[in-house]
């Protein structure tokens, strides 16, 4: 708290020495970050792959969902392991009751509201709600990143914005702005890289998915490009999540849409209480358990201390062929032999 009170009082004696500042780094003046324009892209490009992958994936690997919480697993059969939270699980031994999943349960996006102009107007209030759109995060990351997607515009602008006693003021002009929206992406990407980006991204997997591993190594390769980028992204790019709910928002600051349910929500009439998010806020990794044999037996809930874990698509992709990245290999537990049933007993 002193250094966040310290840092308020250094920004509004900023403000009074200067009321009226050019704001010269990117993306506070309202440009691009060059450089992460084409990370922009690749991560949005990388996106589609993986949920191209995974509906390719799914017709060989089963994957199953509890109907009362979320937990997800991978196999032929649910595990036995008692976790479940959902609704009368007590009355279940917090058993999990299994139905068959999707690309969903897999892989989760959480939405946030789409901003235009992240700079001029870089909330959306209560009564916006409704018109406001939402899309997936690391969508509306993308966008304000560099990525022009059709129905979702968002305001380019050439020159920086001013800053006259804390407020933004934009003097660009709309003849300006509008001959940069139909340049920016030409000018930050290189002509090499344009038909790459323009390409369809099912393209590559329907050419050659016949090859199962193949297919689960490039949707495994897409994920770690997406997270990669995605990592790159938020070092300039502020996103926020709720510290009591899930809910995140893309932008400069979190919204004022009073929707938060979770704890003491009525404290603070519904808005939420945003703070700095990380990687697993804007990509749901969901984590399951790793399953060594999927033709063999369900995980037992007393050898659940032998079982390891790791993020669903990983999962996915192992069981489909690919091979074990290096950073999972020990959250996986691939060195742990779990005992037969006949020697639980003389485990230690």
């Amino acid at each position: 708290m002193k250094e966040l009170i310290k840092r308020a009082r250094q920004e509004k004696e900023l403000r009074k020495s200067q009321p009226c500042r050019l704001l010269e780094h990117p993306p506070a003046n309202g440009l691009l970050v060059p450089e992460l324009v084409d990370v922009a892209h690749r991560v949005y490009r990388a996106r589609e792959l993986i949920l191209s992958g995974l509906s390719k994936l799914l017709q060989f690997i089963p994957v199953q969902r509890c109907r009362f919480c979320y937990e997800v697993h991978i196999g032929n059969v649910g595990h036995e392991i008692r976790t479940c939270t959902g609704p009368k699980s007590g009355s279940r031994s917090a058993t999990h009751v299994w139905r068959k999943g999707g690309v969903g349960d897999v892989i989760f996006f959480p939405k946030c509201f789409h901003l235009y102009d992240r700079v001029g107007k870089s909330r959306v209030v209560h009564d916006e709600r409704h018109s406001a759109p939402r899309i997936p995060a690391i969508l509306e990351l993308c966008i304000q990143a560099g990525v022009d997607v059709e129905n979702y515009p968002s305001k380019r602008r050439t020159k920086p914005v001013y800053s006259i006693e804390g407020r933004i003021v934009d003097f660009e002009s709309v003849a300006e702005m509008d001959e940069m929206e139909t340049n920016l992406f030409f000018e930050n990407v290189d002509d090499t890289e344009v038909d790459v980006l323009r390409r369809d991204p099912n393209s590559e997997l329907n050419a050659e998915d016949t090859n199962l591993i193949e297919l689960s190594t490039r949707t495994l390769d897409s994920w770690f490009e997406m997270i990669g980028g995605v990592r790159k992204i938020m070092e300039k790019y502020n996103v926020w999540t709720c510290g009591y709910c899930p809910e995140v928002q893309v932008g400069p600051k979190g919204h004022k849409v009073r929707m938060c349910r979770a704890s003491k929500h009525q404290s603070r009439n519904g808005l939420h209480a945003w703070q700095e998010a990380t990687i697993n806020d804007l990509v749901g990794p969901n984590y399951v358990w790793h399953v060594h044999d999927l033709n063999g037996p369900p995980l037992r809930n007393d050898l659940k201390r032998y079982y390891g874990k790791a993020p669903a698509v990983v999962e996915l992709c192992v069981q489909a062929g690919a091979s074990v990245p290096d950073q999972y290999r020990s959250m996986m537990r691939l060195d742990v032999v779990p005992p037969e049933r006949d020697e639980v007993d003389l485990v230690a």
